[in-house]
């Protein structure tokens, strides 16, 4: 969750603004005297931006960590990793060689110095330029398919190159990889009718292979020192935790163009963040990816192509360099990434996509549209369970006025529903908030205030220990008959406090995965230019943003959600449970788990242990009798394997078959994954059966049990 802050966070850093807004006064004047300072000039504002970056990540991050040599391995850990996640250029001597830094990054970063990141990156360039001349003396060779060898997949299990022979030899393997993902991607598009005409223009494997690491060369070559010095200093800042980044003068300015903007492209947040790729990290209810399916959150974006129809003008001549076909992004700054894939609405964008722990590459294509914020509103259908009526709302976010000021809300929506479903005399509800990244934190506290009475719904604890408890202070509720939480992995953050509430009052039951995804930190944006020019109404933007987390959120009992997140009182296989990477206890450094006090509230007896059990039974037996479940515990078996798989063969008749299995498991997890994606309209499947019956069984044992709120 992110609240957007444009002003200093403490008043003391007004000493500060003043020691360091001299020095930005000194950079405005030396940039407009000559451009031959432009050099110095960048130097300074670095020294600055890093040293402000230092002070608020030790003042004002919720951890409270100082900047330290344990930080400091962090962060080169980081940046390495960042440059080269598949360790493909770097030799294992860079490596020892950089150690000599490990340890004094926290000094550098407090003194304003970036010795380590050019050295590296320096280091970094020749390596491209090397491996690049040795991709292109590989793809020339004549490779043996027949010959059983295998490559490692498996980032865990990878290591640097010891010496330049087991570089060349990593290549080899790498190049007949890629050949053999090409002509495969060949085949496949002449069995579908060759309706992939972009890649026909230039269809030959090895040309689209040199193509591709020249091109990824180029851009390297392309990257100035901002991008290097932000880089660099994210570094530092996600050793603390990986929500907390840095956001250079240039990421800044297009962070505010894209507030102010119609959303209008696939609908997805992308983000650099993980292992040096652009990654989807969430995608956005209402927006093309999220209707038309076809990616997951922390799905890796390989290449972008265009339809037929270019739809991304600005972007025309570097296609047109890629004879129509698709651009690597691997390296590729953000903003032209998304620069690639935004476009008209109505247009084609075609991405190459990997998945978490998949060797191959798959293509999605996606329609460009206007987020259509109907379809991420809350929405409802009634279904009968034997005698029992069931009310289902499928809420994908938690919004506030939607259309303007005063307009629809999560709650005024959620609210109109309930009384719709009271007036029918609905028995039970099921508020199905898999899909439900989060959103707005008031909604979430107003909303949960619909099925409880006054009271505390989640307490939020800043750096300096200070608790606040934020209450649903409405009397009354909107729903007093029984209810149940539908969840999954990617229930995040604002969604989780509900489901957290519900479930610590005694309310009603949470079921679907294991646990949601665990997000349980708040971010602040903090405008660096307004801290150092305080006395300017509209400062310039010399020195970027920070997005520093500096609060977490606890559920009434205490518990917080972050890492953790909500645990289920019954558990459904599904294939999201068993998705590596996408829970917040996945990441690199995340905040840790830890309690507060409970708060003060009356609680119900709605979730009883014995109850839960009871259904658990029940729900068991109706599973292991279904086909329908037990074909789709063996779809996520599958899965489970496919997962686990550390190599992948190059011997072309292996790779071939497997292919060919792979393509059809693909097809059941698509539509594994399309039973999970929220539509205007409810249906019914085994799984959402299931869950009605769950609830019907629900119903009879608290009718039995004489337990109700009222």
């Amino acid at each position: 969750m992110l609240s957007f802050k444009f002003t200093p966070l403490k008043t003391r850093f007004s000493v500060l603004a003043v020691a360091l807004v001299c020095v930005a006064v000194t950079i405005s004047h030396a940039q407009d005297s000559a451009t031959t300072t432009q050099s110095s000039s960048d130097k300074l504002i670095s020294k600055t931006v890093s040293r402000i970056v230092a002070k608020l990540m030790q003042d004002d991050h919720l951890s409270k960590r100082k900047l330290d040599d344990t930080m400091s391995s962090r962060a080169f850990d980081m940046f390495i990793k960042n440059l080269d996640p598949t360790k493909s250029y770097f030799l294992q001597s860079d490596i020892d060689e950089f150690s000599k830094w490990k340890t004094e990054l926290d000094d550098q970063m407090l003194k304003g110095e970036f010795l380590a990141a050019f050295e590296v990156f320096d280091r970094f360039l020749q390596r491209v330029d090397e491996r690049t001349d040795l991709a292109a003396e590989l793809i020339d060779e004549d490779h043996d398919f027949t010959i059983d060898e295998e490559m490692i997949t498996d980032p865990k299990l990878l290591s640097f190159a010891k010496n330049d022979a087991e570089a060349r030899d990593n290549w080899r393997k790498r190049i007949k990889y890629s050949l053999l993902v090409l002509r495969g991607d060949a085949n496949d598009e002449k069995a579908d009718g060759d309706k992939d005409k972009t890649v026909k223009k230039n269809d030959d494997p090895k040309d689209r292979l040199r193509k591709r690491y020249s091109s990824f060369a180029r851009r390297m070559h392309q990257i100035d020192a901002e991008d290097i010095v932000e880089r660099y200093i994210t570094a530092i800042t996600t050793s603390f935790d990986p929500h907390t980044t840095y956001l250079s003068k240039g990421t800044f300015e297009n962070f505010l163009i894209q507030m102010g903007l119609e959303l209008e492209g696939i609908g997805a947040t992308l983000s650099l963040m993980d292992e040096g790729y652009t990654v989807i990290k969430a995608i956005v209810p209402g927006g093309a990816a999220f209707t038309q399916g076809g990616l997951k959150v922390e799905d890796k974006i390989v290449a972008v192509g265009q339809g037929e129809e270019d739809g991304s003008r600005a972007y025309d001549k570097l296609f047109r360099e890629h004879g129509g076909g698709f651009v690597e992004c691997t390296g590729m700054k953000l903003d032209d990434v998304v620069g690639m894939i935004r476009g008209k609405a109505g247009t084609v964008v075609r991405l190459q996509v990997m998945s978490e722990n998949e060797s191959e590459l798959h293509t999605v294509e996606i329609v460009r549209e206007k987020i259509k914020l109907e379809d991420s509103a809350a929405h409802g259908e009634v279904f009968e369970e034997g005698s029992q009526k069931i009310g289902v709302i499928e809420l994908p976010s938690f919004y506030a006025n939607m259309g303007g000021g005063g307009g629809r809300s999560t709650t005024t929506d959620v609210k109109k529903i309930l009384d719709d479903f009271n007036s029918k005399d609905v028995d039970a509800l099921v508020l199905d908030l898999r899909m439900n990244g989060g959103g707005s934190l008031r909604e979430a506290i107003d909303c949960t205030g619909l099925f409880i009475d006054i009271g505390p719904v989640v307490q939020v604890k800043d750096p300096y220990g200070t608790i606040q408890k934020l209450n649903d202070e409405n009397g009354g509720t909107a729903w007093d008959k029984p209810m149940v939480v539908l969840t999954s992995k990617f229930s995040a953050s604002a969604s989780e406090i509900l489901a957290g509430a519900i479930q610590d009052y005694g309310r009603g039951l949470v079921i679907g995965d294991t646990t949601t995804h665990g997000k349980g930190t708040v971010q602040s944006l903090v405008n660096l230019n307004q801290i150092l020019f305080s006395r300017i109404k509209n400062p310039p933007n010399e020195f970027g943003a920070l997005k520093i987390t500096t609060q977490q959120f606890y559920r009434p009992n205490g518990d917080s959600t972050q890492k953790r997140g909500v645990l289920s009182d019954l558990v459904l296989p599904s294939i999201s449970d068993n998705m590596d990477n996408i829970g917040e206890a996945d990441l690199d450094y995340p905040v840790k788990f830890d309690r507060v006090p409970e708060a003060s509230f009356a609680k119900l007896k709605m979730n009883r242990q014995d109850i839960t059990s009871a259904l658990r039974t029940k729900s068991k037996e109706r599973i292991d009798s279904s086909d329908e479940f037990q074909k789709e515990i063996i779809k996520i078996n599958k899965y489970i394997e496919l997962k686990n798989e550390k190599t992948v063969s190059l011997n072309e008749a292996k790779f071939i078959a497997r292919r060919k299995e792979l393509n059809a498991e693909k097809e059941d997890e698509k539509t594994i994954e399309k039973q999970m994606l929220p539509s205007n309209d409810i249906e019914r499947n085994f799984y959402l059966d299931e869950v009605l019956r769950i609830t019907a069984d629900y119903v009879e044992m608290l009718n039995q049990k004489q337990l109700s709120l009222r």
